[in-house]
């Protein structure tokens, strides 16, 4: 019997063999993984079709094979030979994202059907000898999680370990759990994360930035009646930056195989809300001064928190910030706002002791984290672009002399 890459639904052409479970004269039993393979949206496993014994590998590890190859082949055991032929037929792969909507607990009833479990469930159960068909599952479309299967393992320890004899002290009920309805803007926010975190690779440029010189302005500007946010100065400078580094201004297009240059520099800022994230955006960021940057971050801002937000207010962005700072964040890895190539987090700012000509001096330091699709640009790149705003921060007048 052949046992063949199937198409699981998600359009694929091919896939990379990533693991065998098994090897040439193995005797397997129906339902047994077989093999991890890697499509281009998710990590799958292929398992046998029928009781058998494995005949051949025809791949090696790595190789990237179509749909419809034949991966491996078994020699059955079965009898039935119509029997074995129909389910041969059929896909057994298990997906480690997969789709549904029900969140329902779910019991297998039938022992012939397929299990809906990631290749990491699989083996999670397999080590703690877990018959994974006994275990209740509360994902998607009744999926069996990780959690799913501790749970179970933690159930029946207590069961095992646990049987005390009743007592006549008072008996509590135990607890239930609260619940939060997993819908609306969460709901988006997560699916938007998601996409982003499980399609672009994340990289995260860390850094420390002098913001003496530039407290030091802001200051001066106050006492002139001109009352700027650092932010605003943060923005420009990204802007600036993006101008001479624009691979971090752009989109990779994967249908069309290109990457994408944006004409404009709109900044995206991540705001936080009672409902959640949203990031309003300042359009035209290059058109604008510090001042006019601060009044727009002031009135979407404020647009923002009494849910006043048009669609219009939240498209069209091409580079997003995030400053985490004023609630004391020190660090962070910001997940990109795909399809966007590039994310800098803005920390909290401390006076630290530091080294300037051989001398220890005390200075206002805040730490960034600028995050970048890994396909997009290389780390040498990010490096400088993160170099040259860190050089506009430190340098403010060079800033000034490019302002609108």
């Amino acid at each position: 019997m052949e046992v063949k890459l199937h198409d699981i639904g998600e359009g694929m052409h091919e896939a990379e063999i990533l693991h065998y479970y098994v090897k040439p004269g193995q005797r397997v039993k129906n339902d047994e993984p077989l093999v991890e393979i890697q499509t281009d949206k998710m990590t799958a496993e292929l398992t046998a079709p029928a009781d058998g014994v494995v005949e051949a590998l025809r791949f090696n590890i790595g190789d990237v094979v179509e749909v419809g190859t034949t991966i491996l082949s078994l020699q059955t055991t079965s009898s039935d030979s119509m029997l074995v032929e129909r389910v041969a037929k059929q896909p057994a792969l298990t997906a480690a994202g997969g789709a549904g909507t029900s969140t329902k607990p779910y019991k297998t009833e039938n022992p012939n059907k397929r299990v809906q479990a990631s290749p990491h469930t699989r083996r999670i159960a397999r080590e703690h000898d877990v018959n994974i068909e006994d275990v209740t599952g509360t994902g998607p479309s009744g999926r069996i999680t990780d959690e799913d299967i501790y749970r179970f393992l933690k159930a029946h320890t207590l069961t095992e370990e646990m049987v005390v004899e009743p007592t006549h002290a008072e008996v509590k009920e135990e607890a239930e759990p609260e619940f939060i309805p997993f819908r609306g803007r969460r709901k988006q926010i997560a699916k938007k994360m998601e996409q982003s975190l499980y399609t672009a690779p994340h990289v995260t440029h860390f850094d420390e930035v002098m913001m003496t010189e530039l407290l030091s302005l802001k200051g001066n500007l106050k006492q002139q009646g001109a009352s700027i946010s650092v932010a605003a100065f943060f923005i420009k400078a990204i802007q600036l930056s993006l101008q001479e580094h624009r691979i971090f201004n752009a989109k990779l297009n994967e249908e069309e195989g290109r990457i994408e240059l944006e004409p404009v520099y709109n900044i995206g800022i991540a705001t936080d809300t009672e409902e959640g994230l949203i990031v309003p955006v300042i359009k035209n960021v290059e058109q604008k001064s510090v001042e006019r940057i601060h009044q727009d971050m002031k009135e979407l801002t404020r647009k923002a928190k009494e849910n006043q937000l048009a669609a219009s207010d939240l498209s069209k962005g091409t580079f997003t910030i995030s400053n985490v700072g004023p609630l004391g964040s020190t660090g962070a890895t910001p997940i990109l706002n795909y399809p966007e190539t590039g994310l800098m987090a803005f920390h909290k700012t401390k006076r630290a002791p530091v080294v300037i000509n051989e001398e220890i001096v005390i200075r206002d330091v805040m730490n960034v984290s600028f995050t970048f699709d890994h396909r997009v640009a290389d780390g040498a790149k990010a490096a400088a672009f993160v170099n040259r705003f860190m050089d506009y921060i430190h340098h403010p007048a060079k800033m000034l002399v490019k302002l609108v």
